[in-house]
């Protein structure tokens, strides 16, 4: 077995993402890994490594090796992950230890799931409100958006930014989504429309929180780059400061910028060197907060970048211009899967209508469960 020190991005697919009636995460699945294997130009034979993230409307003790049995897939190493909106980052950063160590020529990275038609309405609040601690948070009846919540008033207390300032990041996420012929919100919305919008928690209102959504993305991280310009993966980081919100010890550094830092002592690069952003932004308030503590803008200072037309497609940093969860949508581990989906195909100039100038450099950041667990990569085009 030939060992390789780098690893590459070599191919991505992925479904809408929306509403797929009838159809399960294992169907939504091979849809994204078909894509992915065709865009790596590999045959389902190459693959010897699959990395799967879990499915709460398929919640299967072996979900990895239960998709390469229908997929055709016979690799040497498969492994099923669970951490929570950081699963997709995570899955990328361990295929890509186990491209660099030898011990798989090429990984196939995927998750999907029917979270919108798959299960009630009740019954996702109930799932995803585990994240919460048994005793003394799931018990008083909080959800997700509520911890969030209570998370964005402490934060907004801190800082002094506002619900405008959040909503900024709203309206240029749905402006992404509307060039994206896959997303599932696609409607452009306005700053008093988002403001407007029916009160979730205090101080979110639906259009601060991102829809529920039925979707799937791939990703094949391989020992050779493939017919696309090559993307190394240059940088990685993790951070586990708590898992949950009552265990929170400060806002102001919940473990991103931690994760951050890793990740650019690895690849050797600043700040300065990124010309594309993928972020988590399950919530307006996750955006506005991990922008801030991974640096790539001031504290209390995001909004203000935002209005300046930093983050724009045809700003200094664009960020998310796929939608991001909050417009293209969030159907569980795929959604954060697609920041960096998107990330590749920014950089390997396949990003149609969105296409800006191809970065050389992209940073893509996720978080699980309350701003719990965070994963940083950094890919570098190397033509």
């Amino acid at each position: 077995m030939t060992h390789s020190p780098t690893a590459w991005l070599r191919g991505a697919g992925g479904t809408p993402f929306g509403r797929h009636e009838g159809r399960g995460p294992i169907d939504l699945m091979a849809d994204a890994a078909r894509q992915a294997l065709a865009s790596a130009a590999l045959a389902r034979g190459d693959i010897d490594g699959m990395l799967c993230g879990y499915a709460t409307t398929l919640p299967h003790l072996m979900l990895s090796t239960l998709l390469c049995e229908r997929f055709g897939l016979s690799p040497r190493y498969a492994h099923g992950m669970q951490l929570g909106g950081a699963t997709g980052a995570a899955m990328l950063m361990a295929a890509r230890e186990l491209v660099r160590a030898g011990r798989c020529r090429n990984v196939l990275v995927v998750a999907g799931e029917n979270r919108l038609t798959g299960q009630s309405r009740d019954s996702s609040i109930q799932t995803l409100a585990q994240v919460g601690d048994a005793d003394y948070e799931v018990p008083n009846g909080a959800s997700v958006p509520a911890y969030y919540a209570l998370m964005a008033s402490e934060y907004m207390h801190r800082t002094g930014i506002t619900r405008a300032d959040l909503a900024e990041f709203a309206v240029l996420m749905r402006a992404n989504a509307a060039r994206h012929p896959e997303a599932h919100l696609r409607t452009p919305i306005t700053q008093a429309e988002v403001l407007a919008s029916k009160p979730i928690a205090a101080p979110l209102s639906l259009l601060d929180c991102c829809p529920i959504s039925d979707g799937a993305m791939a990703l094949v991280v391989s020992a050779e780059p493939g017919p696309h310009a090559p993307v190394r993966m240059a940088g990685a980081g993790q951070a586990h400061r708590h898992q949950h919100l009552t265990a929170m010890a400060d806002v102001m550094q919940c473990g991103a910028g931690e994760a951050a830092a890793q990740a650019f002592a690895e690849a050797g690069l600043a700040h300065a060197d990124i010309g594309y952003l993928g972020i988590y932004d399950s919530f307006t308030i996750t955006l506005a907060m991990l922008l801030e503590e991974t640096g790539f803008a001031p504290r209390a200072g995001a909004a203000a970048r935002a209005r300046a037309g930093d983050f724009a497609p045809t700003g200094a940093l664009p960020l998310n211009t796929h939608g991001g969860l909050l417009s293209f949508g969030h159907c569980g581990v795929a959604g954060g899967m697609a920041h960096a989906v998107e990330a590749w195909r920014q950089m390997t100039g396949q990003a149609g209508e969105r296409q800006i100038r191809a970065p050389r450099r992209a940073f893509v950041h996720a978080d699980g469960g309350v701003m719990s667990s965070h994963v940083s990569l950094i890919l570098s085009r190397e033509d």
